[in-house]
């Protein structure tokens, strides 16, 4: 599975409380949850979100709560990967369970950059600026998950 889009790029510590504020979490609605991810953070969000686009962070993306609202409100905001130096433990299953790729690389990556992901190989490519980095790639069981979209799918389909 490849993924290739243009990256929106943030800092280190984006808690959940900044991917979905808790004032929109008396709603299990995906569309809603989407239509406020990152609104905290950056009002501008969806506006600059290209079609499957990347999210990039720094360290520790995805801190704070449990919830599990805040990645399925980047999936469903179109978010197709998302790339960080280190997640939160929680976030990170959390993702895998909705089926929201997820990538620990610690590469380079800029607001604008289009950026490269083979999650099958573990090579990230910064296509804008050429770098290559290789991070581990996903063991089949998760691959199928995220293709599956989703744990519950998964389970469903008889794929696990």
């Amino acid at each position: 599975m490849i993924i290739e889009s243009t990256a929106i790029r943030y800092g280190d510590n984006i808690d959940t409380d900044v991917i979905i504020p808790a004032r929109y979490l008396n709603t299990s609605d995906p569309k809603e949850l989407a239509a406020h991810c990152m609104e905290d953070l950056d009002v501008d969000f969806l506006k600059k979100l290209a079609p499957g686009g990347i999210l990039a962070g720094g360290s520790n993306f995805g801190c704070g709560s449990s919830r599990e609202h805040a990645p399925l409100a980047i999936k469903t905001a179109g978010v197709s990967c998302v790339v960080a130096k280190s997640f939160a433990r929680i976030f990170y299953r959390n993702a895998i369970n909705i089926g929201l790729p997820i990538v620990e690389a610690d590469a380079e990556i800029r607001t604008g950059d289009v950026v490269s992901i083979d999650l099958a190989q573990g090579v990230l490519t910064n296509v804008t600026t050429g770098q290559t980095v290789n991070f581990p790639a996903f063991p089949e069981f998760l691959q199928k998950i995220i293709e599956a979209g989703g744990l519950m799918n998964a389970m469903k389909g008889g794929l696990l």
